[in-house]
């Protein structure tokens, strides 16, 4: 078993001796991944990205594309070289609520009265040229650190068009939580998913670290155990990069 640092090199994280160390928060040989700083450049870039993407799948634009440096929420942005390719955003529940509360706020207001500590996933956007399923993999997984370990999220909700629905259900074990509605953001029908956070812990647990398993689900690109532990304590040795 490889000690923590190890697991960092195998992983291709810098450590905080690295040179720029804080440039990535993940870095592999073909892509990376770094938290978006609010920086106007950077957020002109995702916004376009998600532009082009929500374009290219006949959906408004204009609505999700506003990147806002907001409390209680962090954008992963992933890329090659100088090309950005990717970027998904995490939302923590608040006072102002989620941005799924506009349409299903009776669903997600059940689960609170539950007990749960809710966050969401918004504004994924991936350029198919640079899919693949390590990179998506790589970017939930980082996620779920942030929403999971570290702010101790119970419960993951996300608004997806109905023809994902499947593939959310069958690659990570989302479920049906609201029926289809129009969502006025992008001017397109979408579907409550709903994700508890202890399935992810088995599933990271039992699958992580395993691709050649011949599992269909995302969970065996996830990071194994020692590559977890070793991201999860260099996240929680730089406070800049956990605060929301």
């Amino acid at each position: 078993m490889t000690n923590d640092s190890g697991a960092l090199h195998s992983l291709g994280i810098p450590s905080t001796d690295d040179r720029d160390s804080r440039e990535f928060v993940l870095s592999r040989s073909d892509f990376q991944i770094r938290l978006g700083n609010g920086a106007d450049g950077q957020r002109s870039n995702v916004s376009m990205l998600i532009q082009r993407m929500y374009a290219w799948r006949g959906l408004l634009t204009h609505a999700p594309s506003r990147i806002d440096d907001q409390p209680n929420q962090l954008t992963l942005i992933a890329s090659r070289g100088t090309t950005m390719f990717g970027t998904l955003t995490l939302k923590l529940d608040s006072d102002e609520g989620l941005l799924a509360d506009e349409l299903y706020s009776k669903e997600i207001s059940a689960a609170r009265q539950a007990g749960a500590k809710v966050c969401e996933l918004t504004r994924l956007a991936i350029d198919p040229a640079f899919n693949s399923k390590e990179v998506l993999a790589s970017i939930f997984h980082l996620a779920y650190l942030f929403g999971r370990l570290i702010h101790n999220k119970t419960d993951l909700f996300i608004e997806v068009n109905p023809r994902h629905v499947a593939f959310y259900r069958r690659m990570l074990g989302f479920r049906i939580a609201g029926e289809e509605r129009i969502c006025p953001r992008v001017n397109a029908p979408a579907v409550l998913l709903h994700l508890p956070l202890s399935y992810v812990d088995e599933q990271v647990e039992r699958c992580a670290g395993r691709p050649d398993t011949g599992a269909r689900s995302l969970y065996s690109y996830f990071f194994n155990d020692n590559e977890q532990r070793g991201l999860l304590k260099r996240l929680q040795a730089d406070p800049s990069l956990v605060t929301l």
